[in-house]
């Protein structure tokens, strides 16, 4: 045998072997891949099953944050017994008297429309307001009119008024030094009988109430959804005053 058939020979052999070796490589890639695959299909697969949706917290146009114990104390305050399970999304839509949450963040919520209006009446919503802060302590009110862009909010300790301001086409209430959240939000507050109030002026102060709010106590449509699951009471009430 000539040295070029030996040489021929060779390269064949290193071909074949170089052929041999990509074949196995390619097998054991492929082989990887479907462990991969029987590995990894399953948490797929499960990832790509969602849970039930988180309810979504709207907000209501007024609220009550309370600093008390805890939801029977402000049941009890109301005067009532007569609340039944209710979940967020549905006490917040306003459709109850009273809908009274679990206690968030060390804050109870309380809405419905058995919340006094200042639009409706302001003398009726101090007295309630006191009434019931003689019985909690701490209770702070909200109300953005989203319409009329009425607006009010007030905080009071064991039933004195600490700060509030009413504007329903003019102020109604304003009592107590501004708080400095007030001032850092450029919320306007004319004195009493003032109606120099312009639009959107009103339209500004409805929109930052609940930005108030967040800093005075809690946002109710901040409330991390998963406490959202917690489910809250909803019902009718006695008069407090």
């Amino acid at each position: 045998m000539s040295s070029v058939d030996t040489a021929a020979l060779v390269i064949l052999a290193m071909n074949g072997m170089a052929l041999g070796m990509s074949i196995i490589l390619v097998s054991w890639i492929y082989a990887l891949h479907r462990h991969a695959r029987r590995v990894f299909e399953p948490l797929e697969s499960s990832a790509g099953k969602t849970s039930p949706a988180l309810p979504s917290v709207p907000r209501p146009s007024r609220w009550l944050a309370v600093r008390a114990a805890g939801p029977k104390a402000v049941q009890a305050a109301l005067g009532s017994n007569r609340f039944t399970p209710c979940s967020w999304p549905d006490g917040m839509t306003g459709a109850y008297e009273f809908f009274i949450s679990p206690q968030v963040h060390g804050w109870v919520i309380v809405t419905g429309s058995g919340l006094p209006d200042p639009g409706d009446d302001v003398d009726a919503c101090f007295h309630f307001l006191t009434a019931l802060s003689r019985r909690l302590g701490h209770v702070q009110f909200f109300h953005a009119d989203r319409l009329l862009h009425h607006h009010a909010w007030a905080r009071l300790d064991e039933g004195c008024v600490t700060r509030a301001f009413a504007w329903t086409g003019e102020t109604g209430w304003n009592q107590g030094v501004e708080t400095l959240a007030e001032i850092a939000l450029r919320l306007k507050c004319p004195g009493y009988g003032d109606r120099s109030m312009t639009a959107r002026e009103a339209e500004t102060n409805s929109e930052r109430v609940p930005l108030l709010a967040a800093r005075w106590s809690i946002d109710p449509a901040e409330i991390n959804r998963h406490l959202a699951r917690q489910p809250g009471s909803a019902g009718g009430l006695a008069s407090i005053y």
